[in-house]
């Protein structure tokens, strides 16, 4: 083990397991696995920079979020009901399709605000699809104790579900040298997973979370220490959108994490269209969010990367 990974482990990451990012490489759906990476020639003339990207929006769920799920209902006994709570949707998504995929039942607590694209796959996928005006994890807490044979998975408090998200930084590792990855941060999996492969495996490279600041919950979590709420004020980007971080999510980025910035609507609406004209992805608001703070923020590297991470846009859906 390196002296950085050394560190990481000491100082709250290490349950965040490396040979289990490893063994997610052959774990996980095949669907989900080796996404497009390439330095596109038309963005980084756009942003003025070398920029690798990471497009996580073909395949079943359209989002990055069937890595995590896959692998942590992947670890489950065979014969449980596996529920959630999802704010944005993919979760709620990528927890019904791993399910269906090996067996188990699913249900999803949602917000009334749920998109009625993610809503509809979710329910296609098999889950029941519960719909809450109040505190989605409560619910899904009160309904997984109820009866016997549920579990309750979250994505930013299971070890597994960074993991599994932790094989786009082994993949990223295979494309050409980077110095700077900056990706969305909502609930932490994504970024905790990524920086913790990196961290061990390429100690140089800088690890850069981006959020909106009209979700800032846990980015105003990783610099205080503390977890913080903050109820979004929009929920435009769903994806990254949160009101309380996990503790365990917390705790992990301020050990992986180098730096935190926060973009607005009118970034993201921008870095959507940006996307869309030089990529051809018509990505969701979220899962641009790297693009767009490289359009607002001084962001260190002569070649950066970020990741695309979903895909799941409402049509016709531009402003919040």
């Amino acid at each position: 083990m390196s002296q950085i990974s050394s560190a990481v482990t000491s100082h709250g990451a290490g349950d965040i397991n490396l040979d289990h990012i490893a063994a997610a490489t052959h774990t996980i759906d095949p669907a989900f696995l080796n996404s497009p990476q390439y330095v596109d020639e038309f963005l980084s003339a756009h942003l003025g920079r070398r920029v690798l990207v990471k497009v996580e929006t073909v395949n079943p769920l359209r989002s990055f979020k069937g890595r995590g799920a896959d692998y942590l209902v992947s670890t489950l006994p065979a014969d449980v009901t596996v529920v959630c709570a999802s704010g944005g949707g993919n979760w709620g998504q990528a927890v019904a399709y791993a399910a269906r995929r090996r067996g188990l039942r699913s249900d999803v607590f949602v917000p009334a605000h749920m998109s009625p694209v993610k809503a509809h796959r979710m329910r296609a996928f098999g889950a029941t699809v519960h719909v809450v005006d109040g505190d989605l994890h409560a619910a899904a807490s009160s309904f997984t104790t109820a009866t016997a044979g549920r579990v309750l998975v979250t994505d930013g408090g299971h070890p597994a579900a960074a993991e599994g998200a932790g094989t786009i930084g082994v993949e990223l590792l295979a494309a050409e040298p980077f110095d700077t990855v900056i990706v969305p941060v909502g609930d932490g999996a994504l970024i905790t997973g990524i920086a913790r492969w990196l961290k061990d495996h390429a100690p140089n490279i800088q690890i850069i979370g981006v959020g909106s600041v009209d979700a800032p919950a846990l980015v105003e979590s990783w610099r205080t220490g503390d977890v913080v709420t903050a109820v979004p004020r929009s929920t435009f980007a769903a994806g990254i959108s949160i009101t309380r971080p996990h503790p365990e999510a917390v705790r992990r980025t301020q050990a992986l994490v180098d730096d935190m910035v926060l973009v607005d609507n009118d970034d993201i609406v921008a870095a959507m269209h940006a996307v869309h004209e030089t990529l051809g992805v018509l990505a969701e608001p979220a899962g641009v969010a790297g693009i767009a703070a490289l359009t607002r923020h001084d962001i260190p590297g002569a070649t950066v990367a970020t990741v695309i991470t979903g895909a799941n846009i409402d049509p016709g859906r531009e402003a919040g």
